[in-house]
């Protein structure tokens, strides 16, 4: 049961954060460079093409799994503190009405 309950939880936190770094990408005051390191990482993410084939055991995915994060982190360091606050509270309000249902917005 935990494992379920674990496995469900990292689902809904990794959907939390596509929708933060889509929020971040929308925001006009996110920097150019930001968008940019983003949208390699996604890029990298999705495509087919790797640095490092991940046919060869452990370094394929290693790549992945250092250069992914790399990008973000860079990409994020260099958002300012405001906006990232504003993407996250944005969930945040938008969690709470989908959770309260349509009657509190009246």
């Amino acid at each position: 049961m935990k494992l379920l309950e674990h496995s469900r939880n990292l689902v809904r936190r990794f959907s939390q954060e596509v929708e933060f770094y889509k929020r971040v990408l929308r925001n006009p005051r996110t920097p150019r460079v930001s968008k940019v390191l983003l949208g390699v990482a996604i890029a990298y993410a999705v495509s087919p093409i790797d640095l490092i084939p991940d046919f060869i055991p452990v370094i394929g995915y290693l790549d992945d799994l250092i250069i992914l994060p790399l990008l973000i982190l860079v990409a994020i360091r260099l958002i300012p503190r405001s906006v990232i606050m504003e993407c996250r509270q944005t969930k945040e309000d938008v969690t709470t009405v989908q959770r309260s249902g349509p009657n509190l917005l009246l």
